[in-house]
């Protein structure tokens, strides 16, 4: 029983066996893997949809009496005070938290000793490297990750599963370790787009109705990506029009790259901010996150003003374009996996969209030599169920025709 879907049909008895299954999956792979941090089921404190439900929980997300060392030696040993409060707010509801999952350190870019489930040999993405590959494992049927850039999103597309990043600021992020505040945005992992949508209304978020008959948005020329991402998209267009769903060309023009320069500085500027203090303390200790830091102290405050406004002007073409396409489909990542764990790959098929604070989900619509590629759906602000009711629709086509 892998599905969330499956968790939520089952009988009480029956998860409790489905648990065990976990923890005995995690035994045997991940010692190959190394997707979690520490594993150690809490007991239950709640009753509701979710109820015996495993999750996992990126470990810069705190988690009481857990560890939680935003994926750094520095703080290795530190357990949470408190549960965060989308953790409270999970438990409330009956599900079981499982333990904490890997993290680039500080959520930025130095990797984690994770691999990616599909292959050893590539990496699982980042920054939410454990939850991401803990989901595509089969050893927890749903976990949580963050997003500044493409932390949620990339690494659904590396791994195989599904990523949802609600639209900034609806889920709390109280008693998570911030990078960029403005940026910041809670995600989570599923092994499908419906998991995915019946996670979302567990959660207590409204129930979508059926997708109403609308042209999806498919952006042309492409970005510039790689061949098989590139190939892959056009097949998934094929079979959607095949399958009578209308997808009609879009001229972004340069949006998503004038956004993605733009969230770089957003994110570099405000995480020098963020750590300044912790900078200090242990300067180059920080690996990656010191360049960071040093980067974002060379942004003035006048090019980071003009940052955020470019943002906000951005915000207005792009609710032109929904206007008229309320879900556009664009590529989840620039390609497959690379090889290697040096590298958590590129963000800049994310990254415009969480300047945005769209919602934006990744699902898998085929592979590269044997490694996954996802397609994102972005919607409007606010516009999650919707973004989610079509993910499934999507889906359940690609699942019919083959997806590949």
């Amino acid at each position: 029983m892998i599905g969330l879907t499956d968790w939520m049909r089952a009988s009480r008895e029956e998860r409790e066996r489905a648990r065990q299954g976990c923890l005995d999956r995690i035994a045997l792979l991940d010692p190959s893997i190394h997707a979690w941090v520490r594993v150690s089921p809490q007991p239950a404190t709640g009753e509701g949809p979710l109820s015996g439900v495993p999750f996992g929980v990126k470990d810069i997300i705190e988690t009481r009496g857990l560890a939680t060392e935003f994926g750094s030696p520095i703080y290795k040993g530190r357990t949470g005070a408190e549960d965060a409060a989308v953790v409270q707010d999970l438990r409330r509801r009956g599900a079981i938290l499982l333990g904490k999952t890997q993290t680039t350190a500080f959520a930025y870019r130095t990797p984690a000793p994770t691999r990616n489930p599909r292959n050893l040999a590539h990496t699982p993405g980042g920054s939410s490297s454990g939850s991401a590959a803990a989901v595509a494992a089969g050893t927890v049927p749903f976990a949580l990750g963050t997003q500044t850039l493409g932390s949620v999103l990339r690494p659904a597309s590396f791994c195989g599963v599904a990523g949802f990043k609600p639209t900034y600021g609806l889920v709390s992020l109280d008693g998570v370790l911030p990078l960029a505040p403005s940026l910041d945005t809670l995600g989570f992992f599923t092994s499908s787009a419906a998991d995915m949508l019946a996670l979302w209304e567990a959660l207590g978020h409204p129930s979508p109705s059926p997708a109403a008959d609308f042209a999806l948005g498919i952006p042309e020329p492409l970005p510039d990506v790689e061949p098989a991402m590139a190939a892959a998209l056009q097949r998934t267009v094929a079979r959607l029009r095949k399958a009578g769903m209308a997808v009609e060309p879009l001229d972004l023009g340069g949006l998503l790259a004038e956004l993605h320069a733009a969230s770089r500085v957003v994110m570099a500027y405000e995480a020098a901010g963020v750590h300044r203090e912790r900078y200090e303390a242990y300067g180059a200790q920080l690996a990656d996150l010191a360049d960071l830091v040093q980067e974002g102290r060379g942004v003035g405050s006048g090019r980071y003003d003009d940052a955020r406004r470019h943002i906000a002007a951005c915000r207005e073409r792009a609710a032109e374009i929904h206007a008229t396409t309320p879900v556009v489909l664009v590529p989840a990542a620039v390609g497959p996996a690379p090889f290697g764990l040096a590298s958590t790959g590129d963000p800049r098929m994310n990254s415009p969209w969480t300047a945005l604070g769209t919602p934006a989900i990744t699902i898998p619509m085929g592979d590269a030599t044997g490694l996954p590629l996802g397609v994102q759906l972005t919607g409007s602000p606010g516009d999650d169920s919707r973004v989610l009711r079509v993910a499934v629709e999507i889906e359940r086509v690609l699942l019919n025709g083959g997806g590949s």
